[in-house]
């Protein structure tokens, strides 16, 4: 990417945080973050862009670099996982909840996280704004033993998980209606 081109990637990037992007509370081992976004589209067209990390997860965030290796199965003790070029596979977290259209929670550590002694609990939830609109929530607490301390990584997490929290909404923002029943006569 040319210089001029990554300065306003970089400032898009910046500016278009969620407003409401925290961390919680941190301390030597352990950590909460918390960020929330405005969707215009209702729940029942985010649901299924929500449950297709592969279409909104950003690459430089996988192991493969390639976000079309990211897949959600959809029930409880299914796998937040990405399939490796070699035949391997990671499990990035697992489902602990899942209540469509409104929750998904799952325990595990992502990116760096998961070579530490820690345990994470990843919350998405959603809610209806009105007709048109759905409020997404998530909300990541991760405690145990962190190599350097958890005040050093929080804020990184924290950016991370806005990152994806932006590639959500621009994914579903732009994805089709689903298409309406045939009617009959």
């Amino acid at each position: 990417m040319h210089g001029r081109s990554l300065f306003w990637a970089m400032m898009l990037a910046i500016t278009s945080l969620p407003a409401s992007a925290e961390v919680v509370q941190m301390s030597a081992t352990g950590f909460e973050t918390t960020q929330s976004i405005t969707i215009d589209k209702p729940i029942n067209q985010v649901w299924p862009v929500l449950r297709n990390p592969q279409k909104w997860w950003s690459k430089e965030h996988t192991y493969s670099d390639d976000s079309a290796n990211l897949y959600l199965d959809g029930q409880a003790l299914g796998c937040f996982c990405e399939r490796l070029a070699d035949g391997g596979s990671i499990a990035h977290a697992q489902i602990l909840y899942i209540q469509p259209p409104r929750m998904i929670r799952m325990t595990g550590g992502l990116g760096p996280l998961q070579a530490e002694a820690v345990t994470g609990t990843l919350t998405w939830a959603l809610a209806r704004e009105g007709d048109s609109a759905t409020r997404v929530t998530f909300t990541y607490i991760v405690a145990g033993t962190i190599r350097g301390g958890a005040e050093a990584i929080a804020p990184k997490v924290d950016e991370v998980l806005a990152v994806q929290l932006l590639g959500l909404k621009s994914a579903a923002e732009s994805a089709a209606p689903p298409p309406k029943p045939p009617t009959t006569r």
